[in-house]
């Protein structure tokens, strides 16, 4: 008789997974309304004011010290893939700052009544090959024993501040550019009900997987202007983090938005998140769809995407030569998605 003990799935051990473990936007924006502002620290270039996505400190004329921290549930089974999206992901924030990273805290909760150690060894070996990948090391961490298996990274980056790259600095008339396709969460739920092949979670776990470090050469280019990268509130939520920021109109053309091959069919059969419906009721007030715009067709707008492409706001006439610098970097399903415009914050979908 076998002995050895059957190991649980590691999504069936969290009640979510991912960046769609994430609180609404609106949630998140009362938590955090009355919180001190960063006129009391002049070094602190960017707090929490304009929801970006790490805080910035001008250390001279020459530096920005760069950190943020991100960790979530699992989203897939393997572990050792569930550390290697789940550091993608923490990185992630370094590169749409324009920054680049150079040092990693592994933040770490499990069950260990529940998980061999060999699995939470995978998990942190995972991370530390995407670390390595990205040239840095993880120098240390903190763990506990916890219900549900967390794991992320707390991240520190550098860049000059002329490479400082901020969601709130998009100019009107500017190219909006999405540099992975769509469609993480849908994919995530089909898993969690043994829908997805394995095709289609290889393409996952590859778009996951991919470092979005042509963030830091984007940042070099003047003529890109805004970078934020698209997580757990949707391509609409972070698209209106840049439109609230820079105080503009977005429109994106639903016919351009790049999709992981499935995402469209899985859609329409009814596979979303709940992240999903939150982000939708959070911020749907702010958004212009097209009229009898099917409701499968809006969830792939508002579909939270753990580690997802940069969202890209650059001068319309360099648009073509940032598009083809993305995609000769790893991204060929980046694509030219819409514009800004001056006009009320909010966005507009055509």
């Amino acid at each position: 008789m076998d002995d050895q003990i059957q190991q649980p799935r590691l999504t069936s051990l969290a009640h979510g997974g991912g960046c769609g473990c994430k609180l609404a936007p609106s949630v998140l924006r009362e938590l955090l309304a009355g919180q001190p502002v960063a006129q009391a620290f002049p070094q602190l270039l960017v707090g929490t004011e304009t929801a970006d996505d790490a805080a910035v400190w001008q250390v001279d004329d020459n530096t920005c010290v760069i950190a943020t921290t991100d960790f979530f549930m699992p989203m897939v089974d393997d572990p050792r893939d569930f550390g290697r999206i789940a550091a993608t992901n923490a990185i992630s924030d370094i590169y749409a700052m324009g920054g680049r990273p150079i040092m990693a805290l592994a933040i770490l909760g499990m069950p260990i009544d529940k998980l061999a150690p060999e699995q939470i060894r995978q998990i942190l070996e995972g991370g530390r090959e995407i670390c390595a990948e990205a040239g840095i090391p993880v120098a240390g961490g903190h763990s506990i024993d916890a219900p549900e298996p967390i794991y992320g990274l707390a991240v520190i980056g550098l860049c000059h501040p002329s490479e400082l790259r901020r969601n709130a600095d998009a100019r009107p008339g500017d190219t909006l550019i999405l540099t992975k396709g769509l469609g993480v969460g849908i994919y995530s739920a089909a898993i969690k009900k043994g829908a997805l092949d394995a095709d289609g979670l290889a393409e996952m776990v590859a778009s996951t997987t991919t470092l979005n470090r042509v963030g830091t050469d984007l940042a070099k280019r003047p003529d890109v202007h805004a970078i934020t990268d698209v997580t757990g509130f949707g391509i609409l939520g972070h698209g209106l983090e840049i439109a609230r920021g820079a105080g503009l109109h977005l429109r994106l053309r639903l016919a351009d938005l790049p999709l992981l091959t499935r995402a469209a069919e899985l859609a329409e059969a009814g596979f979303l998140t709940g992240a999903s419906t939150r982000n939708w009721a959070a911020y749907g007030a702010e958004v212009t769809l097209p009229e009898g715009l099917p409701a499968w067709q809006r969830n792939l707008l508002t579909d939270p995407q753990t580690s997802g492409g940069l969202l890209i706001a650059c001068a319309p006439e360099a648009a073509g030569d940032v598009l083809a610098g993305i995609r000769a970097s790893g991204f060929p399903l980046a694509a030219i998605v819409g514009r800004a415009e001056a006009g009320p914050a909010g966005i507009t979908v055509e």
